[in-house]
C-alpha cells in the first residue's frame, strides 16, 4: 500500500474507532437493567478474551512473558489496568445513571489535564498559549464549582483516571492493544469472580447461569459484544496512529466527546442550561486555543524539516 492510501485507511479507522466512542453512551444503555458493576465485568471478560486472541495469534504464545519482560512493566500495568477498570466503571454507572454530559465534559477537559501532568511529572514547558488554554479550562470548572455547589466530580474523575493512565502508558511506551491484553489479563479474574459471585447469590442473570430469572438472550448478546466495544476502537486507533500525524489525531479526539454531548443533551434530554454553557464555552475555548496552537506548531515542524536526501541508485 502506498503511503497516500495508508495516511487515507489511517485517517478513516481513526474518524471510525472515534465515532464508536462518541456513540458509545446509546450502546450502554441498552444495557441499563443490567447493574453497572455486572457490565464492567462482562466488558473486561469478553474483551480480554478477544484481545489474547488476537495477541496470540499475531504475535504467538511468549506475548505475555515479552511484555512483562520490560522493565517495570508487571506493576504499571497493573497500575494502569486498575486506573482503567475504574474509569469504565465510573463512566458506564454515570451514562446509567443519567450523567452524559457531564460525562463528556471530563472527556474533554482530558487533553488540557494530559498537559498539565506533563508538567508536573515529565518537566515539559508549556507556551503562552497552552496556559491560557489551561487557564480558560479551570475557569469553566470553577464556575461549574459555584454555580452548582460541588465540583463536577465525574467529570474530574473520568479526566483524572484517564490522564494518569495516559502518563504510565507513555512512561512505559508499550504498544496500545499489548498493554490493553496485559491490564485486561491482570482485572479478568477479579471480574470473572464478581461475575460468579453474582451468579451464585442470585444478583446476576446471564444465560442464566445462577437460578435468577434472566436478563434475556438479547441482553447477554449486548453483553458478549460489548467486550469487542471495548477492543476494536482501541485497536483502531493503534493502526491508525501509526499512519495519521498526530496533529490530526490530536483534532479528531474531540469527536468523541462531542458525540457523548449531544446524545446526552438531544437523546437522552439531560438538564443543560444557561449555566451549565457558560461553563462549557470556557473550557471549549480553551481547547480551542489548545488545538489550534497544536496545528500551527505542527506546521511550523513540517516547514522546517529539512528535505530527505535522493536516494542513490545502485
Amino acid at each position: 500500500m502506498n503511503p497516500a492510501a495508508e495516511n487515507r485507511s489511517g485517517l478513516w479507522v481513526a474518524v471510525a474507532s472515534f465515532v464508536l466512542w462518541g456513540l458509545m453512551p446509546l450502546y450502554w444503555h441498552l444495557l441499563k437493567a443490567v447493574p453497572s458493576m455486572q457490565v464492567v465485568a462482562h466488558r473486561v471478560v469478553w474483551s480480554t478474551l478477544l484481545v489474547v486472541a488476537w495477541l496470540l495469534w499475531k504475535n504467538g504464545r511468549g506475548w505475555l512473558r515479552a511484555a512483562l519482560a520490560r522493565p517495570r512493566a508487571a506493576w504499571m500495568l497493573a497500575l494502569s489496568g486498575a486506573l482503567i477498570g475504574f474509569n469504565w466503571s465510573l463512566y458506564i454507572w454515570a451514562v446509567n445513571a443519567g450523567h452524559v454530559v457531564e460525562s463528556s465534559l471530563g472527556y474533554f477537559i482530558n487533553p488540557l489535564l494530559n498537559v498539565v501532568l506533563g508538567v508536573v511529572f515529565l518537566h515539559e514547558r508549556l507556551s503562552r498559549a497552552q496556559w491560557v488554554a489551561v487557564t480558560l479550562a479551570a475557569a469553566g470548572v470553577v464556575w461549574l464549582t459555584v454555580n452548582f455547589g460541588q465540583p463536577p466530580w465525574i467529570a474530574i474523575c473520568l479526566a483524572l483516571s484517564f490522564a494518569l493512565y495516559g502518563l504510565l502508558r507513555k512512561l512505559l511506551a508499550i504498544d496500545a492493544v499489548t498493554g490493553l491484553g496485559v491490564e485486561s489479563v491482570y482485572l479478568f479474574l477479579p471480574a470473572l469472580a464478581m461475575l460468579v459471585w453474582g451468579e451464585a447469590h442470585g444478583q446476576g442473570g446471564f444465560l442464566p447461569l445462577g437460578g435468577a430469572p434472566g436478563w434475556g438472550m438479547g441482553m447477554d448478546a449486548l453483553l458478549i459484544f460489548g467486550g469487542a466495544l471495548t477492543a476494536l476502537p482501541l485497536i483502531g486507533f493503534a493502526f491508525a496512529v501509526r499512519r495519521v500525524p498526530l496533529s490530526v489525531v490530536g483534532l479528531l479526539q474531540y469527536i468523541a466527546p462531542t458525540l457523548q454531548f449531544l446524545t446526552g443533551v438531544f437523546v437522552f434530554h439531560e438538564a443543560f442550561d444557561q449555566q451549565r454553557l457558560v461553563g462549557f464555552v470556557f473550557i471549549w475555548a480553551g481547547l480551542a486555543i489548545f488545538a489550534l496552537e497544536g496545528l500551527l506548531r505542527s506546521r511550523r515542524a513540517a516547514r522546517v524539516m529539512p528535505a530527505p536526501l535522493p536516494a542513490r541508485e545502485a
